[in-house]
């Protein structure tokens, strides 16, 4: 019998959170279509870009208590 999407989200809220996460991004890659020729060297270069960014002091990153606060608001939370 197959388990309910309610059934398996009262599981996954068992898992530790680094397991959720895991899984998130597991679910969310299996949502992913096959992408245009470069897109993917080109989130690398741009994720390398930013990471030197950072780590040269050029910009500075922000608290994820700040972003998830700013988020909430946003979306009415």
């Amino acid at each position: 019998m197959a388990t309910s999407r309610e059934e398996l989200y009262k599981a996954a809220l068992d898992l530790t959170e680094g397991e959720r996460a895991e899984l998130a991004g597991l679910l969310l890659e299996s949502l992913d279509s096959e992408a245009e020729e470069g897109v993917e060297a080109a989130w690398i270069a741009e994720i390398e870009h930013r990471v030197k960014q950072l780590d040269t002091g050029a910009v500075s990153g922000i608290p994820w208590e700040e972003v998830r606060a700013k988020l909430h608001r946003r979306l009415g939370g």
